[in-house]
């Protein structure tokens, strides 16, 4: 039995060049050697622009059965799209058994500094050891070791550029050996989730001036929405019947376009403000970014918490404020 299991998905750590051409995924795993008891999967070779939901679904399911088998498991993608894949996979694939660690490169292995190759080994190190387990799916680039939740792609270009804005990272590698300082204190699920592919869930981010056209687009078309908002959760006045309209018919939440920090609830009172849009109707995303709260709002509907006959508000509800940090569901 593979005492990790290495799914390569493209990007920018198989990139041959500027233009289209991947490695394989064996020519990736290459760059190490030949590590002793890994199995590698080449699931796909996509820049991680290009994956789709059925990509991830498919991917989850297969991670799942991975881990069933008490095989450690990393997933290596490009950058992109990296904090997504890794926040799904997180409510998807519990990890008692066995870690996962998603992991990718900033700069292509043919140009100098290449940080592919040491990403790739120290997320090996930490899918191999017992005591990375149970701590929920991890982000592993430049030696430091992220909780998916928290886990943000912050910069362009730089090769330090995942960070977990308000929470810091739970461990690093150091000479080849996971050393983990904390540990969550919740599963990012509060209970089993499943995916559909199918399953739509629109994000709008509010700009200056915003007049709501966006809004009137989300119409039939998606079973929910994730409102990426001013500030601590605000929105333009104008904008709160068109949102409330919106909440009664398909679970609206509410989240921060800041990318750090948490929703509030009832500092600001007036029209448009955080108490002002919760009471009506809409739900707080609490610490989740927008990308994380669409990815969480689309497990829990896929789940059966909204239908063609409404939604159950408590149950998404509470799903957020399990990682509130309040210790409150």
């Amino acid at each position: 039995m593979a005492r990790v299991t290495v799914f390569t998905l493209g990007g920018t750590i198989s990139a041959r060049g500027g233009d289209a051409a991947r490695l394989t995924g064996p020519e990736v795993l290459a760059a190490l050697g030949a590590p002793e008891d890994v199995a590698l999967r080449d699931f796909r070779r996509l820049p991680s622009s290009s994956l789709t939901p059925e990509d991830l679904a498919a991917l989850a399911a297969e991670v799942n059965a991975t881990l069933a088998t008490g095989s450690g498991v990393v997933v290596v993608q490009g950058t992109d799209t990296l904090e997504e894949t890794a926040f799904l996979l997180d409510l998807l694939c519990p990890t008692d058994r066995a870690p996962v660690a998603v992991t990718g490169a900033m700069r292509r292995a043919d140009l100098p500094g290449a940080d592919g190759p040491a990403n790739l080994a120290a997320a090996l190190a930490v899918a191999a050891d017992p005591g990375c387990r149970g701590l929920g799916v991890l982000v592993v680039l430049a030696d430091e070791i992220h909780a998916a939740r928290h886990a943000r792609k912050t910069h362009t270009t730089s090769v330090a550029t995942f960070a977990s804005p308000g929470a810091g990272p739970l461990g690093t590698v150091v000479e080849g050996v996971p050393r983990v300082l904390l540990r969550p204190a919740v599963p990012t699920a509060s209970g089993p989730l499943s995916y559909d592919p199918a399953v739509r869930i629109a994000l709008v981010t509010l700009v200056l001036g915003d007049r709501g056209e966006l809004l009137t687009a989300v119409d039939d078309r998606f079973q929910g929405l994730v409102v990426a908002a001013f500030g601590a959760g605000h929105a333009p006045a104008r904008l709160v019947e068109p949102l409330a309209a919106l909440a009664r018919r398909i679970p609206v939440v509410l989240a921060s376009r800041t990318g750090a920090g948490t929703g509030l609830t009832a500092t600001y009172r007036g029209p448009g403000s955080e108490y002002d849009l919760l009471h009506h109707g809409l739900i707080p995303a609490g610490p989740l970014d927008p990308a994380k709260a669409r990815l969480l709002l689309a497990a829990l509907v896929s789940s059966g918490a909204a239908g063609p006959d409404g939604y159950d508000r408590p149950r998404i509800t509470a799903a957020f404020a399990h990682l509130d940090g309040t210790g409150r569901a």
